[in-house]
């Protein structure tokens, strides 16, 4: 028996950041273990710049992911005012260099997931880590905000954190109950299981995908592996190192 720290998360937004070349920001389908980690931080209060405890956490836990709404993409695009100097001229100020008249704008885009709602399981691997259930705590009074990726993308409900023991991952998933969001928002019953027919209907709930990291024991065979670049290696100098991750697809019944 295993004890894992289950939440859900679901908002309007969320972006999973994958590599960032060039002028495009891509987001995967589900949460990166950067953005998992990021979370657990902020819940609590663990400064992004403290390299010392952010290794501390990265090192305390691992995730286990079932994505049950992969969401709709979505693509915002920025533009930047850039003018380019002569040789002869050095801009000391925006302003003026925004009364030039050679500009050269640079577009780039962002991309989001909309109304994606994913289900996450954290392992304690580490003592030096918190305890699962002062996790839990953390996260329904948090210290700093929860977001889903980017600062833009809050949370549309709490992350309604259970700690559950189950003899892996497959069963901790299917033990775990949270509300149906459908009946929560239409008639505000909130004993309604997840996923209710208005769940399934409202976020047209298709094929479940689960991912796990190495070490886990997932309780159910693996579909395919794959390479992620989410492992955080330094927070200050926003470098990440490759990663193996596990991806089980499944089939919904009814």
């Amino acid at each position: 028996m295993a004890e894992y720290l289950m939440m859900r998360l679901y908002g309007p937004m969320a972006s999973w950041g994958e590599i960032a070349v060039g002028k495009t920001r891509r987001s995967s389908v589900q949460p990166s273990r950067s953005a998992l980690l990021g979370l657990l931080g902020a819940a609590l209060g663990v400064d992004r710049n403290d390299e010392s405890k952010q290794q501390s956490l990265s090192g305390a836990y691992r995730f286990g992911v079932k994505l049950e709404a992969a969401g709709t993409p979505l693509r915002d695009f920025h533009t930047t005012e850039i003018c380019r100097p002569s040789r002869k001229i050095t801009f000391r100020s925006r302003r003026q260099e925004l009364m030039s008249d050679k500009d050269d704008p640079i577009l780039s885009s962002r991309d989001y997931r909309c109304d994606s709602l994913a289900i996450v399981a954290v392992e304690r691997v580490d003592q030096s880590g918190e305890e699962l259930k002062r996790l839990a705590e953390a996260l329904r009074r948090p210290v700093y905000p929860l977001y889903l990726g980017r600062k833009s993308c809050p949370l549309a409900l709490p992350v309604d954190p259970k700690v559950v023991q189950a003899n892996g991952l497959l069963n901790a998933f299917q033990s775990v109950q949270f509300p149906s969001l459908a009946e929560m928002s239409r008639r505000h019953e909130f004993d309604k299981p997840w996923p209710s027919k208005g769940d399934q209907w409202m976020f047209r709930l298709g094929q479940v995908r689960y991912y796990w990291e190495e070490g886990m024991e997932p309780g159910m065979a693996a579909s395919f592996e794959a390479m992620r670049t989410d492992q955080p290696v330094s927070r200050s100098r926003w470098q990440f190192e490759r990663r193996k991750e596990w991806v089980a697809l499944e089939e919904r019944q009814g």
